[in-house]
């Protein structure tokens, strides 16, 4: 049986422990301003577990800002999402497997069963490749099989490195002043999986509604 460092290469693991130390320095130089936290506080105080939904590009920020907080966090077995498990690991985050878009049904079941257990799960409707802030419907099928709600949740900082991959993936720069906003916490209205995965602009127009309200 194989352990986790032979199939997570010596430069990998050399880059997530830079990584790891980068972001725990640049990371404690951030300033938080929160708008509509009063959404996230009602479903924690209502003990209702629920789905963030955030933009691929606003990753980084939100991860920092809801570190230690046990949310699961759905990230793609693909390679290149190897290195933000970890990360989300690290930072106190549960680990679901898989992609809602690539062999989708085994990710779908594992949301399920997190949301059925009462905790907050966090996925990446547009991820892992995109198109950008297009919204896949495995979010949608989570939330109407297990009957939980989704929050949107953006970010957006004041002085930020902007990557050149699809999903212009944002790094607040040292001291940045980073908003966060939250929308309205909204339920899937529909009988079936299927029509449940017909909502999509409704909610990508719920998720820009808040990157607006955050700033981005």
């Amino acid at each position: 049986m194989r352990d986790g460092s032979e199939v997570f290469p010596w430069k990998s693991r050399l880059v997530l422990a830079l990584g790891k130390r980068a972001l725990s320095v640049l990371g404690r130089t951030w300033r938080f301003r929160v708008v509509n936290e009063q959404a996230l506080l009602d479903l924690r105080r209502a003990r209702k577990p629920f789905i963030f939904s955030l933009w691929h590009g606003h990753l980084l920020p939100l991860l920092w800002h809801h570190r230690g907080q046990a949310v699961s966090i759905l990230i793609s077995e693909h390679r290149d999402g190897e290195l933000i498990a970890r990360t989300a690991q690290w930072l106190g985050y549960g680990l679901v497997r898989g992609s809602t878009t690539r062999g989708g049904e085994r990710a779908l079941l594992a949301l399920v069963r997190e949301l059925d257990a009462g905790r907050e799960v966090a996925i990446t409707p547009d991820g892992p490749r995109g198109p950008a802030r297009a919204f896949a419907p495995g979010a949608l099928i989570a939330a109407q099989r297990s009957r939980s709600p989704i929050l949107p949740v953006a970010a957006s900082a004041d002085r930020a490195w902007r990557l050149s991959s699809w999903d212009r993936f944002v790094i607040p720069k040292p001291f940045a002043r980073i908003t966060v906003a939250y929308g309205m916490a909204t339920t899937v209205d529909a009988p079936s999986a299927r029509a449940a995965a017909t909502e999509g602009s409704r909610f990508e127009a719920l998720m820009n509604d808040a990157a607006t309200t955050a700033g981005d």
